[in-house]
């Protein structure tokens, strides 16, 4: 067992270390570079190391790790109530060590080299879409100023190339000209984000772990891709109801006295896999999707008596139950109306 348990508030270029025993008391607090960190920690007694969950923690534990240490990671809300009076990096340091000495403390599990390698390509493809959805958008608002409407959505931009070769169409050439030029990078952004779900679908098929997400109707690459990614060690999670809360899929509550009161979703939890989740939910509820949904089941009386988004949260929440079943038990995806009639 550690006797030490170190603190470290992460920046750019200056780290805040606190040292304490598992009891509490302070044995250093030191102020280092990065380089004089990696030295200083070098030189230490294999310890308990407690860094906040930020975009640098999961490097900084391995690195921790392959020294010797033990490392853990804290969500920085459950830090913040921890910081006394002031705040600066000293005060930071420090309410991480107390915090992390909490019994009923929940850590967050440290990524792989691999898995932040597979967000980076997923959160790249995001992007891309995003600055592509900017550019339809710029395109759609300059063709308004000479009254050419056009619903929004990539699906309709041949509309537009339309409205833009139409010889009576009454539009300045410069306008043409700029309009074709956003039609241009919009097919450039088209081809890279192509390019990405290519090689998305490729790292898909080549997991155990992804090939069996993809069973379940509803998840197809990019989702499994996003809980490869995203998600921690379904062995962290009790139960299927644990993972559904971590994503954000449960109500929130304002209970009191007793009597339950409950909210909208909570929203807390990785935002990725949660909407990729409802809208895979929500592909199962359109009116092809439907088909497939048999007569009498939980969906069908769900659908029959209560909205649309409503049943497509509900929908999601059954499904990253399923996830945590299917990745604890590593088994393929089961249908439980089938199941039920068999």
């Amino acid at each position: 067992m550690k006797d030490t348990m170190i603190g470290v508030d992460l920046a750019k270029r200056v780290f805040q270390v606190h040292g304490a025993t598992m009891r509490g008391e302070v044995q250093f607090r030191r102020k280092l570079t990065r380089e004089q960190f990696r030295a200083f920690m070098a030189a230490q007694a294999p310890a308990v190391v407690v860094f906040e969950a930020c975009p640098s923690g999961s490097y900084w534990a391995r690195e921790m790790a392959a020294l010797g240490h033990e490392v853990r990671l804290v969500a920085p809300q459950y830090v913040r109530p921890f910081v006394k009076r002031q705040k600066n990096d000293a005060a930071d340091a420090e309410a991480i060590v107390v915090a992390a000495q909490r019994p009923e403390m929940r850590f967050v599990a440290p990524k792989t080299a691999d898995q932040q390698a597979r967000a980076v390509l997923f959160r790249c493809r995001e992007r891309l879409v995003h600055q592509r959805t900017e550019l339809v958008n710029a395109l759609r608002a300059t063709l308004y100023e000479y009254g050419h409407t056009v619903p929004q959505g990539i699906a309709h931009i041949r509309r537009i190339v339309a409205i833009l070769d139409a010889s009576d169409a009454d539009l300045p050439e410069l306008v043409r000209d700029e309009c074709r030029d956003l039609l241009a990078q919009i097919d450039e952004k088209t081809a890279r984000i192509d390019e990405r779900t290519r090689r998305i679908r490729t790292l898909s098929a080549g997991t155990d772990t992804a090939r069996r997400l993809q069973t379940m109707p509803g998840i197809g690459p990019l989702t499994a891709l996003a809980v490869e990614a995203f998600a921690p060690e379904m062995t962290q999670f009790h139960r299927g109801r644990d993972f559904a809360s971590w994503l954000g899929l449960v109500p929130r509550q304002h209970s009191s006295g007793g009597k339950e009161r409950l909210g909208r979703v909570s929203k807390a939890g990785q935002a990725d896999i949660r909407r990729l989740l409802i809208i895979g939910a929500m592909a199962r509820l359109t009116p092809l999707g439907r088909r497939s949904i048999p007569e009498g089941s939980w969906l069908a009386r769900m659908l029959a008596r209560k909205p649309r988004m409503l049943v497509a949260n509900a929908l999601a929440n059954k499904m990253a139950r399923a996830i945590w079943a299917m990745m604890t038990k590593k088994e393929d995806y089961r249908d439980p109306a089938r199941a039920a009639a068999a």
